[in-house]
């Protein structure tokens, strides 16, 4: 009996080892090929192409040229970003146009590998996905403020006199945060997927004023000067220096592709070509009638 016990437990040990073996030699295997990673990095680089989400309705950074056709059609100085990151990491780039809030949420959920979409640091943001370092820092000369139609521009200067006036802002930006944080009061709050469905909502008597970035809200005015619009001026609300800077997000736990981003944004901001994007870009823009 103590001898069959023997036997049966080497031979159970003998189908356990190689059951074992067979499994490493298994994930060896398809590690090799490409098939699994250990991070997300691996990953893109095993596959040959990276998905990056953005919103291509954010004039200079991402907007359309409608005499293109396919993804050739979503230009701006984000996409060119994507572009180069694509090129950096030796893969293809595959952009996927989304909604804004959609952008965030693809991130938050791991669906896709970046977010290059304007994206400003908000600390909500900051707590869903890795924001990465600042790779485009405006002058502030402008910054952001409020939109309005002319007629108003007696009314409405600041924030505090919002308070009996319909306010509209982009769906899970900044601005939606400057709405809640920086204005004291106001009749009611609207929000929108893409800045541009503000502006129309303000020219069009649906809100009294969209809070913006002024530089993408002047690009708007400039090819549409027959649009009764125009920027506040002597207004722009407050941005903390410490979270400033335009970032890429990338999804929870993929350290180590934000650390390889983080690598490129030293050399766009070392070189200052997203500087030189950007001016492109504004110029684009401003050809297309945006």
């Amino acid at each position: 009996m103590m001898i069959s016990k023997y036997i049966k437990k080497l031979a159970f040990l003998a189908i356990l080892t190689m059951i074992t073996g067979l499994f490493m030699g298994c994930a060896k295997s398809a590690k090799a090929s490409g098939n699994i990673g250990t991070n997300r990095l691996e990953q893109i680089q095993a596959r040959g192409y990276i998905e990056v989400t953005t919103d291509p309705y954010f004039a200079p950074m991402g907007f359309i040229d409608p005499s293109k056709e396919g993804s050739d059609q979503y230009v701006g100085s984000d996409i060119e970003f994507a572009k180069y990151i694509a090129e950096k990491l030796g893969v293809k780039l595959k952009l996927v146009p989304l909604e804004f809030t959609a952008v965030l949420g693809s991130i938050t959920e791991g669906k896709y590998d970046l977010a290059v979409s304007a994206l400003a640091y908000k600390p909500d943001r900051a707590k869903a996905m890795i924001l990465s370092d600042g790779y485009y820092f405006s002058d502030d000369t402008l910054g952001y403020g409020l939109l309005i139609r002319k007629e108003d521009q007696d009314n409405i200067l600041t924030p505090e006199d919002l308070k009996d006036k319909v306010v509209v802002a982009q769906s899970g930006s900044l601005q939606e945060t400057f709405v809640n944080e920086q204005v004291p009061k106001y009749k009611e709050f609207k929000k929108v997927g893409a800045t541009t469905d503000g502006f129309l909502m303000v020219q069009e008597n649906k809100a009294d004023a969209c809070v913006v970035d002024k530089n993408t809200a002047q690009l708007y005015i400039d090819a549409n000067p027959d649009s009764g619009l125009m920027v506040v001026d002597e207004f722009k609300f407050y941005v903390d220096p410490a979270t400033s800077g335009t970032r890429v997000g990338i999804p929870k736990g993929e350290d180590e592709l934000a650390a390889e981003i983080n690598k490129i944004i030293a050399e766009v901001v070392a070189s200052g070509i997203y500087e030189k994007w950007y001016q492109e870009a504004e110029l684009y823009a401003k050809s297309l009638g945006l």
